[in-house]
């Protein structure tokens, strides 16, 4: 379990980096299985539909290092491949991660954004869901600023859902960090908090497992597509 001045720092600056999650032997296994998935573009966000990561979903809910930050009875909701390599490389500007997939469309007022991506169906639900999720990046590879390494606004997730004309004044106010991470390491973060990512100069891959974690139930009829 993190020392409570570990889980303390989370909550304050939206972010936390924990080395070493995933041994040398399972890094290995998840790149054959994620070298093993056809797909031409960046990445796939409906990775949750293989066993193999259905699984790896609970290995992470149960370490006793990651459980500590995150959500009450924290369910599994989306694992998303980000594969950066020099021939799929690109930049993200400066954002919040403010979309869930859900199961069905619901007539719900503070619901927006309703979208599909990849047949599956997204919508930005009540800020309240949002500040309850947390987003943990296994790193299959080493990931230092050369590979693209995120950028985040620390201290940004305690302003809620931001407008973006506001997103330049918070990153000038609190600063932009780069976050490294090792192989086989993880960086867990809140979904609001602002992050950006530059485009790989590296020549070496850079692959990531994003999940969310989230609470085992939404309000206002909406239902997780996935809660593992």
């Amino acid at each position: 379990m993190l020392a409570a001045k570990a889980v303390s720092e989370f909550k304050r600056s939206g972010y936390f980096v924990i080395p070493g999650v995933i041994d040398a032997v399972l890094n290995r296994r998840l790149g054959a299985f994620v070298g093993g998935l056809a797909n031409g573009g960046p990445g796939s966000r409906r990775l949750l539909d293989e066993t193999w990561c259905a699984h790896l979903a609970g290995a992470l809910r149960g370490n006793g290092k990651m459980n500590s930050l995150l959500p009450r009875n924290a369910v599994a909701v989306q694992c998303t491949l980000f594969d950066k390599s020099p021939t799929k490389n690109w930049l993200v500007a400066l954002h919040q991660d403010l979309s869930i997939p859900v199961r069905d469309r619901v007539d719900c007022p503070e619901c927006s954004g309703w979208s599909e991506k990849e047949g599956q169906l997204y919508v930005q639900p009540p800020v309240s869901v949002l500040e309850r999720l947390v987003a943990v990046r296994v790193h299959i590879d080493d990931c230092p600023a050369e590979s693209g390494a995120l950028r985040v606004v620390p201290y940004s997730h305690l302003e809620g859902r931001i407008d973006p004309s506001r997103a330049e004044a918070l990153r000038s106010q609190h600063g932009e960090t780069v976050v490294p991470v090792a192989r086989g390491g993880t960086l867990v973060m809140r979904p609001l908090i602002l992050h950006a990512s530059s485009k790989a100069t590296s020549l070496a891959p850079r692959r990531v497992l994003h999940f969310v974690f989230g609470p085992p139930t939404l309000p206002s009829g909406l239902e997780w597509r996935w809660a593992l």
